[in-house]
């Protein structure tokens, strides 16, 4: 279905429109989420309109990290005491047993992911425990064909650690590396030599993890164009599966750590956009596919193969192939997608942990979709995760007539073709290469949420 995404540039284009928006990990998004809808209400929502047949994806968020990296914008809870863990690990257990009371229905669980914070801050033995108590309440794969992936600190994780998580039935790491260069990890306090990402990796490889993806931070502290290409090259050379490019987006005001950052050091806004075009440049010359959205692939990986026929996905972890699983998500701050259904759990510990002692789930807000959310989460997501749409499919799928039903979207995206970013047929909508970098700015034209023609608050920049 798709082509090879390919990206042309347009500087012009892009400083057009490179507003704030939303990423699209949801629709509507998490901005929409009430508390004013009670737990029950979305509890029993999320039973009632479930597939109770289609396969499950599962979410766990260990929050914990030993330490700071000053740019993060995660739940997380910093501590070099590894007591902490335990407490909270049995607050979780007593949610993962109502979550598989609840939603388990001997679902089938096609995926997995740890997230974090920094999952492997628990030992060995706890991460034992945990998957144990996810295998009692929910039915786990044991033949090695799920998406079952963690996060990793190299720094934090040692070679028997990775031997576990092979062992209890992970077969996908994500590495976090950021960037290579000594100064620029000194200046985000995340000092974590070459050698050490190189070993984790040779290790994993030796277990036979099927899939490794390594994140990376453009827009850093220190950072230039000849050192971040420097980066790339030493990455390129480690050859991961998957590769994760985000754009750092410095918000001290939100975010406590990132006041350790000098703005004085972070690279120019002309100079963020040069490491963008090369990073990119570079990533498909090395022969990887762009998948979107600051992501790559290999051609051979799932999320490339998934994207060429047509069946990838999105959701709050981010490109995925599993469009037909609920996700249950657990843990403070996670956000679940259950049937018709987004919910988010307590974002505090303290609430979280409070929550669960006493009735056994820790919901904060959520958010039940009607018709018309329904039908432009399709849209968007078509677009998002390849680039073109249907209209007809989507016609059929939702009784609706496109052109009526869209006249004040597609009379929007007129101007959007009028400067390239996308090509309007009588059936589709094509996001041209120029268009793929703004890609969030092209769904917010159907998001219904978004007050039209002024840049929206709280959301990060586009690139």
């Amino acid at each position: 279905m798709s082509h090879n995404a390919t990206i042309s540039w347009d500087l012009d284009l892009i400083k057009r429109y490179d507003l704030s928006g939303p990423r699209y990990t949801s629709y509507p998004t998490a901005i929409q989420f009430d508390s004013e809808l009670t737990e029950p209400q979305l509890i029993e929502s999320s039973q009632t309109t479930a597939d109770k047949t289609a396969p499950l994806s599962l979410y766990v968020h260990i929050p914990f990290c030993a330490h700071v990296c000053y740019y993060c914008a995660c739940n997380k809870v910093i501590t070099r005491n590894r007591k902490k863990a335990q407490p909270y690990l049995d607050t979780l257990f007593k949610e993962i047993e109502q979550a598989g009371t609840l939603y388990s229905n001997k679902r089938q669980v096609n995926q997995l992911h740890w997230g974090g914070g920094t999952p492997t801050f628990i030992s060995d033995d706890q991460m034992v425990e945990l998957m144990n108590k996810l295998r009692e309440n929910f039915s786990l794969r044991d033949d090695d064909k799920g998406d079952y992936s963690i996060e990793i600190d190299p720094r934090e994780a040692s070679m028997e650690t990775l031997e576990t998580l092979r062992r209890i039935g992970f077969n996908r790491i994500s590495l976090g590396v950021q960037d290579v260069h000594p100064e620029v990890q000194e200046a985000v306090n995340r000092v974590q030599s070459t050698e050490e990402t190189q070993a984790i990796l040779d290790k994993a490889r030796e277990l036979g993890f099927k899939s490794i993806n390594m994140d990376l931070i453009y827009g850093l502290p220190l950072q230039s164009l000849k050192r971040f290409s420097e980066t790339l090259d030493t990455v390129i050379e480690m050859s991961p599966d998957r590769l994760s490019v985000f754009n750092y987006a410095h918000m001290p005001d939100r975010f406590r750590s990132q006041k350790h950052i000098n703005a004085e050091d972070l690279p120019s806004p002309e100079e963020k956009l040069a490491i963008l075009e090369m990073t990119i440049n570079k990533l498909l010359d090395a022969g990887y596919v762009y998948i979107g959205m600051d992501h790559f692939a290999k051609p051979d990986d799932e999320l490339a193969v998934a994207q060429q026929t047509g069946h990838l996905h999105r959701n709050f972890q981010g490109y995925t192939t599993h469009s037909d699983c609920d996700l249950v998500a657990m843990g403070v701050s996670a956000i679940s997608q259950i049937g018709d259904v987004y919910y988010q759990n307590q974002h505090d510990i303290a609430a979280y942990s409070q929550a669960v002692e006493e009735r056994s789930t820790a919901i904060k807000r959520g958010v039940t979709l009607n018709d018309d959310d329904k039908l432009r989460r399709a849209v968007i997501t078509q677009l998002i995760c390849h680039f073109e749409l249907d209209i007809s499919t989507i016609e059929q799928q939702f009784n609706i007539a496109f052109k009526s039903y869209f006249e004040e979207e597609l009379a929007e995206l007129a101007s959007f073709a009028t400067d390239g970013l996308v090509a309007l047929e009588d059936n589709a909508i094509t996001v041209t290469p120029a268009g793929r970098l703004l890609i969030r700015r092209i769904c917010m034209t159907f998001d219904a949420y978004i007050p039209k023609q002024q840049p929206t608050k709280g959301f990060s920049r586009i690139i």
